[in-house]
């Protein structure tokens, strides 16, 4: 992981601290001071993970409140291969504990933080979901892996033959995996390659926050999805 930080952020310029498959401090971009939360080793996000994530959101927000300085941007470290699958998650409700995840994204949103996403490792379904696409933009990583649902899986689901759905996939971003799909759909707005400098690479990203969600619009550009702006324009002037 250390390798991971150095390159993103400059050898000494970072202080994290891991803990189990949660890692969370603070680093240094171009001078200003950024709190850092995510997960790695294709971490199953549970209702654990989720309170850390959560709890250290919270913090940030409260403690640059109390000091009254400029709210600093948040660096998910996105590395998960999506929800726990167990009984035991389910019953606890982990559905509501990805909502409360969420909230606290959109709650640091509204306290004028930026979030910067960047998928080091797998980026699957709810974990996913639940606060690496809550950003305001996210990148990956060269040998990132985004999913929501492996298209095995995803015959079971729908009853589409999976066949076809190999079929789908060669058409259309919407059915098949890969960061560059979703970079076509505008789920993602960067992708870094190996010879990148990703220490540049996040200074940009940091520097093009927007404060609407473009992704629609990005899609359409892209050539990934050619119907969601337009739909999304419609509903709006209704």
């Amino acid at each position: 992981m250390n390798i991971l930080f150095n390159r993103l952020f400059g050898a000494e310029q970072h202080n994290i601290a891991i803990d189990g498959d949660f890692l969370g401090g603070y680093a240094t971009v171009d001078g200003i001071e950024v709190a850092i939360i995510g997960t790695r080793n294709k971490a199953a996000i549970n209702a654990s993970i989720s309170l850390k994530v959560a709890e250290a959101i919270l913090t940030v927000i409260s403690e640059d409140a109390e000091t009254s300085r400029l709210p600093r941007p948040i660096i998910f470290l996105v590395d998960t291969q999506g929800q726990e699958l167990s009984r035991h998650e389910e019953l606890l409700g982990l559905n509501g504990y990805f909502a409360h995840v969420a909230q606290c994204c959109e709650l640091a949103r509204i306290h004028g933080h930026r979030m910067i996403s960047v998928i080091h490792g797998e980026a699957v379904s709810g974990g996913f979901l639940a606060f690496g696409l809550m950003a305001d933009r996210v990148c990956a990583l060269p040998e990132a892996q985004v999913r929501v649902m492996d298209l095995r899986a995803m015959a079971k689901v729908t009853k589409i033959p999976y066949e076809k759905l190999l079929v789908l996939a060669e058409e259309s971003p919407v059915f098949a995996p890969g960061a560059e799909n979703y970079w076509r759909m505008g789920a993602i707005h960067d992708l870094w390659s190996e010879t990148d400098d990703w220490k540049c690479c996040l200074i940009a990203a940091l520097a093009q926050t927007e404060n609407e969600d473009c992704r629609a619009r990005l899609g359409l550009e892209r050539s990934g999805r050619e119907l969601a702006a337009q739909i999304a324009a419609l509903v709006a002037a209704a």
